[in-house]
């Protein structure tokens, strides 16, 4: 399938979802968000980044680090004490 076919399924999802939940509706879904929110929290849990790059599908490990490993405060705070302890 191509992203043109995802974007048309979820679209009619949406509108069909939307329109018994009125007070509650959900916002536009693009397919690349499904991808960010399939990757990050791979990331997250320290699943190894070449891995993760192949599961992707994407040519550069700068693409799969820059774009869904998303650093946090929290998260380095986390690592900094499992690394003293």
């Amino acid at each position: 399938m191509q992203e043109s076919n995802y974007k048309s399924v979820l679209d009619g999802v949406v509108k069909k979802y939307n329109k018994n939940h009125e007070k509650t509706p959900l916002p536009k879904i693009m397919p690349r968000s499904l991808r960010h929110t399939f990757c990050t929290p791979l990331a997250r849990k320290n699943m190894n980044p070449k891995n993760l790059q192949y599961i992707m599908g994407h040519a550069s490990i700068t693409i799969t680090l820059d774009l869904y490993a998303h650093a946090s405060e929290a998260g380095a705070n986390r690592e900094m004490r499992s690394l003293i302890a």
